[in-house]
C-alpha cells in the first residue's frame, strides 16, 4: 500500500490527511452506484443454480445440454474480461460501463422472455460478454474514484464483500424465485435494478480514460481471450467428464499454448494488452495468483456443501441454498472488517491470515455435523473476504490510473476465473472416488491444501525488498 503523500511545507502537517481519510457525499453516491451494479453481477453467476432443472423441463433442454446454461455465461464472462478491460481504458470506463448495463438488462430480459433453448442460449452469452465489460469497468471507475489508500481499500472492502454476498444470495434468491413465481424471475429481476443504476449513474460517474489513445493489440487480444476460453471449456469438460476425456486433453493443450504464447506476443507488440512490465510485476503476478486461489475455492466449497447437505444430510434445495446465509455474513464481516485490517497491518499479511483461516475452516469441513458447518462456513467467510480484499489492493495498487482499466482487467479476469472453474476442478476430484461422501471428503482435502499454497505463496513470494 503506498504511502500518503508528503505535505506542502506551508501547510500544516496535519491538514492533507484529515480529508483523505473521510468519503464526501459525491464520493458515497459513486460507491452506491458501483456496488449495486456489482452486486447484480455476482447475483447473476449462480441465481440459475438451483432454477436448471425447471429450466430444462419447460424449455426441452437435453439433460447433456443443461449445464451449458451456466457455462455458456462462464465462458464469455471470463473469456472476454481482459479485453473489454482494455478497451475501456482506451474509449472510456464510463461508455463501456453505461453501455454493457443496458445490454445486461436486455438479455436479462430476453432471457426471460424465452420459448426455446436457442433464444436462452444467446440470451445467456449476451448476459456474459456484457457481465465481461461492466465487471472491469466498473472496477476500475471505482479505483479511480478513490486514491490509493485507507479510502481506496473501504471501498473495495465492501464491494469485496457485497460480490461475495452475492454469489450467496444468487443461490438463495434463485431458489425462492423459482418455488414463488417461476425461473424466468431469474432473469427479469436484472431488468429493473439495470434500468435504476442507467438513469443515476450518469449524473454520478465521470468518465475516466488516458489523454492519448493507442491501438488496441489485436494479435494478444485474440491470444489470450482464445487461451481463456480454451481453459474454461477443458477444465469444466474434465469436471463433467473426467481428467482422461480427449475433448478436455486437447482444450487444455491448446489453452496451454495460448497463453505461454500471450507474453511472446506482448513483447513484439507496439500497444500491448497487457505491457511486459506490468507482467513482471510480483503484486500483478502473485496477487492475481492469491485472488484466484481464494475465489476458486470458497465458490466451489459451496458446490461441496451443497452436495452434502442434500446428498448426505438430505436437506431440499432451499434448505440448502438458505443455509448460506451464514456464509454471506461472514464474507460482509470480512468486507467490512477488512480495511481496517489493511490499514493497520498490509495487503499482504490480509492475504496470508484470511488464507490460513479459510484453510483451518475448511478442514474443519472434511466430516461436518450440520452446526459444525455452519460456524466453519461462517469464519472460512471472514477469511476469505479478508484474502480478497487483499488480493483487490495488492493487484491494482502502484499503478496509474491510465492503466486502472487493465489492471482491473486482470483482477477481474481472475475472480471471475476462479468462480467458474472451482467447480468442475472439484467436480474433477469427486470423480475419482466411488463413494460421495468420501468423494466430497477428499476433494475438501483438496480445497484446503490449495488455499494453504496460496498463503504460504503470499507470504514467500510477496516480501517487501
Amino acid at each position: 500500500m503506498a504511502a500518503p503523500a508528503a505535505a506542502p511545507a506551508t501547510a500544516p502537517v496535519a491538514a492533507p490527511s484529515a480529508p483523505a481519510a473521510r468519503m464526501d457525499g459525491r464520493m458515497r453516491l459513486v460507491l452506491v452506484v458501483l456496488l449495486v451494479a456489482q452486486f447484480m453481477l455476482a447475483v447473476d453467476f449462480s441465481i440459475l443454480n438451483v432454477a436448471l432443472p425447471v429450466i430444462g423441463d419447460g424449455l426441452g433442454f437435453s439433460l447433456g445440454g443443461l449445464q451449458w446454461i451456466a457455462t455458456s455465461f462462464a465462458l464469455a464472462a471470463a473469456g472476454f474480461t481482459l479485453l473489454f478491460g482494455r478497451i475501456a481504458d482506451l474509449v472510456g470506463r464510463r461508455r463501456i460501463f453505461l453501455g454493457g448495463l443496458a445490454v445486461l438488462g436486455a438479455a436479462s430480459l430476453a432471457g426471460g422472455l424465452a420459448t426455446g433453448p436457442g433464444t436462452l442460449m444467446a440470451a445467456r452469452v449476451v448476459q456474459g460478454l456484457a457481465t465481461a465489460a461492466v465487471t472491469p469497468a466498473g472496477l476500475s471507475l471505482l479505483t479511480s474514484s478513490f486514491p490509493e489508500g485507507p479510502l481506496r481499500d473501504r471501498a473495495l472492502g465492501l464491494n469485496g464483500a457485497l460480490m461475495s454476498a452475492g454469489f450467496t444470495t444468487g443461490a438463495i434468491l434463485g431458489g425462492v424465485l423459482t418455488d414463488l413465481l417461476s425461473w424466468r424471475w431469474a432473469f427479469f429481476v436484472n431488468v429493473p435494478v439495470a434500468l435504476a443504476v442507467l438513469l443515476v449513474a450518469p449524473a454520478v460517474l465521470k468518465e475516466s480514460r488516458p489523454a492519448e489513445r493507442s491501438r488496441l493489440d489485436v494479435p494478444g487480444a485474440v491470444t489470450v481471450t482464445g487461451g481463456l476460453l480454451a481453459l474454461v471449456h477443458g477444465l469444466t469438460t474434465a469436471g463433467e467428464h473426467g481428467w482422461s476425456d480427449p475433448t478436455a486433453l486437447v482444450a487444455l493443450g491448446v489453452a496451454a499454448v495460448l497463453l505461454a504464447a500471450f507474453p511472446l506476443v506482448e513483447r513484439r507488440s507496439a500497444a500491448p494488452l497487457v505491457p511486459v512490465r506490468v507482467l513482471r510485476r510480483r503484486t500483478v503476478v502473485w496477487g492475481n495468483l492469491a485472488g484466484l486461489v481464494a475465489f476458486a475455492t470458497e465458490t466451489s466449497l459451496v458446490f461441496l456443501m451443497t452436495l452434502h447437505l442434500q446428498d448426505v444430510l438430505g436437506f431440499s434445495a432451499l434448505a440448502a441454498g438458505l443455509s448460506f446465509g451464514v456464509l454471506g455474513a461472514g464474507t460482509v464481516l470480512g468486507g467490512l472488517l477488512a480495511p481496517r485490517f489493511l490499514g493497520r497491518f498490509s495487503a499482504r499479511t490480509a492475504l496470508i491470515a484470511g488464507g490460513l483461516l479459510q484453510a483451518a475452516a475448511t478442514l474443519v469441513l472434511v466430516e461436518p455435523s450440520y452446526g459444525l458447518l455452519l460456524a466453519a462456513t461462517f469464519a472460512g467467510g471472514v477469511g476469505n473476504m479478508l484474502a480478497i480484499v487483499g488480493f483487490m489492493v495488492t493487484a491494482t495498487s502502484g499503478l496509474p490510473d491510465a492503466e486502472q482499466g487493465m489492471a482491473t482487467g486482470i483482477a477481474t479476469m481472475t475472480q471471475q476465473i476462479g468462480i467458474t472453474l472451482g467447480t468442475p476442478v472439484m467436480s474433477a476430484v469427486l470423480v475419482t472416488t466411488d463413494g460421495l461422501p468420501d468423494g466430497i471428503s477428499r476433494a475438501v482435502l483438496v480445497n484446503a491444501a490449495l488455499v494453504l499454497a496460496g498463503a504460504l505463496a503470499s507470504a514467500l513470494f510477496l516480501r517487501r525488498r
